[in-house]
């Protein structure tokens, strides 16, 4: 399967077995809930681990009394945006990685069932540069999207613009799954500011803009809204 040199469908083996894990339709909420934070966890470190850079801080001391070199990483302007509802799923598994807490922005994008295109109903980026320094005043350097699933593209499509617009300097997006067109469609967007990473590629989708097999609706799994 072709795909664009942005997109990295991850290898580990504790990964795989856990997405054929969340494909199951046996697999109830709570389980659900735990696979999509281990897949981020997975996805998120290898990404995370190519994209950030260790830096010496400041001194410290140890509680034997030897001082030594603290380490951060850059860059330090980050930010989390999870795609609602089903992106909330992964954002604990990404603050976890994450050596100090950073800001997390919400987007609201659903598909209108007849067109499959991507609706915008929420967004709470700042809208105003601030001249403050304080965290989250300003478009962050790195912004990681998190969205279970990459179905037509539309969706991440629209929130890579979002965040693009916004000022943002550079994108990753973690996803447990995508679909073979749509994670192109994606990856097409913004291909030089945006690296996206997925546990696994399906390559057909159903007409209605479902994976297949995929892992269904992750949202109504996630929040038990099956048949709603």
């Amino acid at each position: 399967m072709s795909l664009p040199p942005n997109v990295h469908v991850s290898q580990h083996p504790c990964l795989r077995a856990k997405l054929s894990r969340l494909r199951s339709k046996r697999t109830e909420s709570r389980e659900v809930k735990s696979l999509i934070n281990d897949i981020a966890l997975i996805l998120g470190c290898e990404a995370l681990g190519s994209a950030l850079t260790p830096v010496d801080g400041p001194k410290d001391e140890t509680p034997i009394g030897f001082e030594y070199t603290t380490t951060t990483v850059r860059p330090e302007a980050l930010s989390i945006v999870p795609i609602l509802r089903s992106g909330l799923g992964m954002v604990e598994a990404i603050q976890t990685i994450l050596p100090e807490p950073v800001p997390v922005h919400h987007l609201g994008l659903y598909r209108e069932p007849s067109t499959l295109e991507p609706v915008e109903y929420y967004n709470n980026l700042p809208q105003h540069v601030s001249s403050t320094s304080e965290p989250g005043t300003h478009a962050s350097s790195l912004a990681i999207i998190v969205d279970p699933v990459i179905a037509t593209g539309g969706t991440c499509q629209a929130a890579i613009q979002t965040l693009k617009e916004w000022g943002v300097k550079k994108i990753i997006v973690l996803s447990v799954i995508a679909a073979a067109d749509g994670v192109r469609r994606a990856a097409e967007e913004w291909s030089e500011g945006v690296e996206i990473w997925v546990a696994g590629v399906d390559a057909e989708l159903t007409p209605n803009g479902m994976l297949k097999p995929g892992v269904g609706d992750v949202g109504d799994r996630l929040f038990l809204t099956i048949g709603k």
